[in-house]
């Protein structure tokens, strides 16, 4: 059994504390947060230790969930990781592309499992089809949302669209050629809304937008490819999938869509279980360092344009 905690139990990391407890293979040792209040209630909640600072916690535990804001991650990430400790670090990676760099970097110097906390991967809308897709032509990636409740410390871009550049990457399995990004600011000082087109070596463009002053929620990507259209709704589980067989005569009215109503799952819950079993055999996890850096360039491609 691995010994675990997490490390900032705010909105996100609350959730990650009540995984690791429900866990068989984890024993929680307890939970960490500058704010004693918000940190004593979880550990009060979930009937764990409570620890106002991480250093506590360095020579207690096996593997970390780091859910801290952005500006953190790389000095409580070094932490952990120079002391051999694997790490699950909420996305997005690092404030900027050196420290993730930094940070990529020492978990193959120090042989640790460092995984990115791209939740979308393990949305079960997207694993029961992403066998299916095979050189892709055109991606088109909408993330539209109300301003959250759980505040942000980052941009649109490094807070809701680097879950759709880290998908189109793992779909299209190359780097993009070139990147475009417009932007706008509209209730904080950085950008709320962003659009971006990928180009890729393989000719796929992908088109994404971005944005956390909506009215609604609307987590959704579609993917064109030779014979196949693709429609996979985030937000409520729902795909859509149309398979024409090719050099076969199309007949309009035979063109509709099956669809397809998934169970919601719990994918963080899956996410985590997956970097357990990452830790207990020492393999790559599903989302790796490089995975997470890769995505954070992009990003920051798109950035530098706004």
């Amino acid at each position: 059994m691995l010994k675990t905690a997490v490390i900032g139990v705010g909105y996100l990391g609350r959730f990650h504390a009540q995984k690791y407890a429900a866990l068989a293979e984890s024993e929680l040792v307890g939970v960490v947060d500058v704010d004693s209040v918000q940190g004593q209630k979880v550990a009060d909640e979930i009937g764990v230790q409570f620890f106002n600072d991480f250093h506590e916690v360095l020579d207690l535990v096996d593997a970390v969930s780091i859910v801290v804001p952005t500006v953190h991650h790389f000095e409580t990430a070094k932490a952990f990781m120079e002391k051999g400790i694997h790490v699950l670090l909420e996305k997005p990676f690092a404030a900027n592309i050196e420290e993730a760099e930094e940070l990529e970097q020492l978990s193959r110097d120090k042989n640790i499992r460092l995984q990115i906390g791209h939740l979308e991967r393990f949305n079960p809308v997207f694993t029961e089809f992403q066998e299916l897709i095979d050189r892709p032509k055109y991606i088109e990636n909408i993330r539209i949302a109300p301003f959250p409740k759980r505040g942000t410390d980052v941009d649109v871009i490094l807070d809701l669209m680097i879950h759709d550049i880290d998908l189109v990457l793992a779909v299209v399995g190359e780097y993009p050629e070139s990147v475009e990004g417009t932007g706008v600011n509209i209730i904080t000082s950085t950008a709320d809304l962003a659009n971006a087109r990928l180009r890729f070596p393989s000719g796929c463009i992908a088109d994404l937008t971005a944005s956390r002053v909506s009215d609604k929620a609307e987590r959704k990507m579609r993917i064109f490819q030779s014979g196949l259209y693709l429609s996979l709704d985030y937000g409520t589980g729902q795909a859509r999938k149309l398979h024409v067989e090719p050099g076969t005569a199309i007949d309009p009215e035979t063109l509709r869509p099956e669809t397809f109503q998934l169970a919601k799952g719990d994918a963080l819950l899956t996410e985590i279980e997956s970097f357990l079993l990452a830790v207990r055999e020492g393999k790559n996890p599903k989302v790796t360092a490089e995975d997470g850096l890769n995505a954070m360039r992009v990003g920051w491609q798109i950035k530098n344009q706004l």
